[in-house]
């Protein structure tokens, strides 16, 4: 099983600003592959089906962002589960330029709170990401402000128009893993 988790965070006033861009692709990536509404399930909205052959569990942690990891809980007993190779966790990034993507099988959460979170709740840094560009923060703006505001329309638009490249990148990572993934879809 692979688990896909879209980094954002609960309540409408959230849903059109930067720090939920991974709730937005989990949603495209839910209705690319016709899978079953999101489901409550603990500390998440969760659906999950097969995407050429593999069983994919999507989640969307209903925690806020600094508390993203319990929604992993469930998944890091599981015995067919290695967080190393089946968990992707995606995420905006105010470091990159709006629309810009970065794969990555491991890493520092680089001050993002809600990758802070997934690497206390696994005791590890070795789990995929994506990176999804939002915007780099204006001088002298501070940070949280700026990844909790809308987003302005136009790039909106951007990160929107990335979604149907950003499902085949997540199905390359589904079926050949993150390395071939970075090597095609990283921008």
């Amino acid at each position: 099983m692979k688990a896909i988790v879209g980094l954002g965070n609960p309540g409408p006033q959230y849903d059109a600003t930067r720090h939920n861009v991974g709730w937005w692709v989990a949603d495209r990536l839910a209705y690319d592959w016709g899978f079953d509404s999101f489901r409550r399930d603990g500390p998440a909205l969760v659906t999950e089906g097969t995407v050429d052959g593999t069983v994919v569990r999507l989640l969307k942690p209903t925690t806020y962002m600094n508390r993203s990891g319990l929604a992993l809980r469930p998944l890091i007993p599981m015995e067919d589960f290695d967080a190393s190779e089946d968990l992707l966790i995606v995420v905006d990034d105010a470091s990159l330029d709006v629309g810009r993507v970065r794969f990555r099988p491991e890493g520092g959460p680089g001050g993002h709170n809600g990758l802070k979170s997934v690497a206390g709740a696994l005791q590890s840094n070795e789990y995929a990401r994506l990176r999804i560009g939002v915007g780099k923060k204006p001088d002298g703006a501070d940070l949280s402000d700026w990844v909790l505001a809308p987003m302005p329309v136009e790039d909106e638009d951007v990160v929107v128009e990335l979604l149907p490249d950003l499902t085949k990148a997540v199905e390359a990572w589904v079926a050949e893993g993150v390395e071939p993934a970075m090597n095609r879809f990283n921008r």
